[in-house]
């Protein structure tokens, strides 16, 4: 037995009762009566998932699968649809994967994704994590699956009490103990949706819990503090300027942004690189102006406060860096659709 005492039993018949339903989920009755779930929905879900909630995904997971039902239908798709559907999910890293990954099991796998975690982690921008994921949740293997919602409940149930980020490989580890080799991917999902849905980081619905009765943290009462985390050290601050211009048709001067980096292969308005201080650096010769106001935005690892310079230019303008486009707001990721939204009052006012 594990020195928690919870049983995976316990929370597997507490799933089949409580299971989250998901768009891209098979229910655990569905699972039992033989149905498996499509890789390929698994692993978009998965991709899209990644610091992101799944209140956000669901209306971007309808809309591919909608879009593009297969994994061979992605692969086949122009980068720039993909990219402009991805908008507003954030992390474009994961967008640009998705397609790199999705070309591979098409071209070099017959469309269909390997099914051991080792197999997956050959494929582009499939690490650990979504690899035991895919594994387990749609081939059914004794793989163990560890995100936030599963440190969580893990830190809690062995009453793991050194912070995080230092106790992850600890908190893993003691997954794995628990991982059956029976139902191995409903157990995955079921954990995940403890952590989700009882097991939460401020007001925990221990009452209810599954394991309630083997859990180390509530036995002593300090369930809600946990998992203990090192302090945040305070984001640091970048700025830039963002040149929006619009050409006499109606067009706007844009660029698409290197493949690595941030918001890699998204295009945005141009402007020098974002640092300590606003670098003023237009595409074009101009009368640009500042409309006042200016676009705040939180990236993962800093804050970004964007100025804005806006121009209308002649037809015969023709930039430094960029080129002209028809452009809808869903094109552009969120940092420079708000720039987008600020500066078409200047035009539209004009």
């Amino acid at each position: 037995m594990c020195e928690s005492g919870v049983k995976p039993d316990a929370l597997l018949a507490w799933y089949d009762r409580h299971a989250r339903e998901m768009p891209w989920r098979v229910g655990p009755a569905d699972r039992a009566a033989g149905i498996m779930p499509d890789p390929y929905r698994v692993w978009l879900s998965e991709v899209m998932l990644q610091q992101t909630t799944v209140a956000a995904v669901r209306a971007y997971f309808l809309r591919f699968t909608a879009l593009w039902p297969t994994v061979d239908d992605l692969a086949a798709a122009p980068d720039a649809r993909v990219m402009g559907e991805w908008a507003g999910l954030g992390y474009y890293a994961r967008a640009r994967n998705l397609l790199k990954c999705a070309r591979v099991v098409s071209a070099d796998h017959g469309g269909q994704f390997p099914g051991t975690r080792e197999g997956l982690m050959t494929l582009p921008g499939i690490g650990p994590y979504t690899a035991a994921a895919i594994s387990a949740i749609a081939f059914d293997r004794a793989e163990t699956v560890v995100d936030g919602n599963v440190e969580r409940v893990m830190a809690r149930v062995f009453h793991v009490t050194d912070p995080m980020p230092g106790s992850k490989p600890r908190l893993r580890d003691l997954a794995a103990t628990l991982t059956p080799q029976d139902r191995p991917g409903d157990y995955a999902q079921a954990v995940m949706d403890l952590g989700a849905t009882i097991c939460t980081p401020k007001s925990p619905a221990c009452g209810i819990c599954p394991w309630r009765d083997g859990c180390q943290a509530r036995a002593v009462g300090d369930q809600v503090d946990l998992p203990a985390r090192e302090a945040k050290k305070p984001k640091p601050i970048r700025h830039g300027v963002a040149y929006v211009g619009r050409r006499e048709d109606g067009a706007w001067l844009v660029e698409t942004r290197p493949d690595k980096g941030l918001l890699g292969g998204m295009l945005g308005w141009p402007g020098a690189d974002w640092g300590e201080v606003a670098v003023e650096k237009p595409p074009v010769p101009g009368d640009w102006h500042d409309p006042g106001g200016e676009v705040r935005h939180t990236f993962t690892h800093f804050h970004l406060i964007l100025s804005l310079r806006v121009a209308t230019l002649p037809m015969d303008t023709v930039p430094d860096r960029g080129h002209f486009t028809r452009l809808a707001p869903s094109d552009l990721p969120t940092v420079m659709r708000k720039a987008y939204d600020l500066a078409r009052g200047h035009f539209d006012a004009g």
